[in-house]
């Protein structure tokens, strides 16, 4: 049988699916997160996303990442109910 001409780096179709899921919410995360009124909630609130994702950047589980995703769909809608309330 012959060998595969992919790189063994190449990401599987499922993964670069996830990947493309994750940095979609990502954005619509930050996107969030610029229509909080407050400067210094706003800076919070992006330097916790921002480690929140690179602290998951290596989870490979499905489930943790669709939980993950979840909790901060959860977190993106608390901020637009915030930003429009202000």
């Amino acid at each position: 049988m012959a060998a595969s001409r992919l790189p063994p780096a190449t990401l599987t179709l499922k993964q670069f699916m996830r990947r493309q899921q994750v940095l979609l919410l990502y954005r619509r995360i930050l996107r969030a997160i610029r229509q909080v009124p407050n400067d210094s909630d706003r800076r919070y609130l992006k330097d916790w996303a921002r480690e929140e994702f690179k602290r998951n950047k290596s989870a490979t589980e499905e489930a943790l990442p669709t939980t993950e995703a979840q909790d901060l769909t959860e977190t993106k809608a608390s901020l637009q109910k915030a930003s429009v309330q202000h």
